[in-house]
């Protein structure tokens, strides 16, 4: 059984004194829920203290990327080996905002994907495709092609802390969900690639989440489809009863 995950990603929102006032608030509405893995993703100027606020409770938090060296002369960059320096044991790979506006590529996502697994880090990596690359039928490929890409040279022993996020580009923060269907379809044809990759058990294990406009009003009816083991949630985790209301889903 695949546990589920439910993430909120903070983006470029919340302050560290915004942020501490949301774990605040947050805690006591999922205290002792254990049904899914909660995870937080909040910016750099905050992560350390969501690390310690959440410490020894049932909610996790990671960074939002990393570089795939230890040093170097790459100013604005984190390293794997700072993240860990905070207590950092998560973070998310290949979003598709670092994509569409820092030129993110997969191939850098396989360099940072093998330097978080080398490291002990847990990678959540994230794939999707343009409206336009679905509206042309090219989805299934779009997927596969990036998969492959990302998960080059990865072997199913490595692959064992990976989660997945599907997120269609055209759903997030435009209010517009894929609907349970075409997500599901899109999370089988990931898993399908992840089987060719790193083999069938591989795959049949790892959790693949999906992102793009979750909502309490949207989450149940996503959870209740075979293939999807949870949500990367953006805007709606900004609210802490919000989200716990999405991690409560039923």
């Amino acid at each position: 059984m695949r546990k589920p995950v439910i993430a909120g990603n903070w983006k470029m929102y919340k302050t560290p004194k915004e942020s501490l006032a949301f774990v605040d608030e947050f805690l006591p509405l999922v205290k002792g829920h254990d049904r899914d893995e909660i995870l937080l993703f909040p910016t750099l100027t905050s992560l350390e203290r969501v690390l310690d606020a959440t410490a020894g409770t049932n909610v996790h938090a990671g960074a939002q990327t990393m570089h795939w060296l230890n040093e170097g002369a790459y100013t604005g960059q984190t390293s794997p080996t700072m993240l860990l320096s905070i207590g950092c044991r998560q973070v998310l790979l290949g979003h598709s905002e670092q994509r569409l506006y820092l030129n993110e590529t997969f191939e850098r996502v396989n360099l940072k994907l093998k330097a978080a697994i080398s490291h002990g880090i847990a990678p959540m990596v994230c794939f999707g495709e343009l409206l336009t690359e679905r509206e042309q039928m090219q989805t299934e490929e779009v997927l596969r092609t990036q998969v492959r890409t990302a998960l080059h040279n990865i072997s199913a022993s490595e692959a064992q802390r990976l989660a997945i996020a599907y997120e269609p580009i055209w759903a997030i923060g435009t209010g517009i969900t894929a609907s349970p269907e075409m997500a599901n379809e899109a999370h089988e044809i990931i898993r399908q690639e992840l089987a060719h990759c790193c083999g069938a058990e591989t795959a049949q294990n790892t959790r693949i989440l999906y992102g793009g406009s979750v909502k309490p009003d949207n989450i149940s009816e996503l959870m209740a489809q075979e293939q999807i083991d949870g949500a990367l949630v953006g805007g709606a985790s900004l609210v802490a009863e919000t989200f716990a209301k999405i991690v409560q889903y039923k």
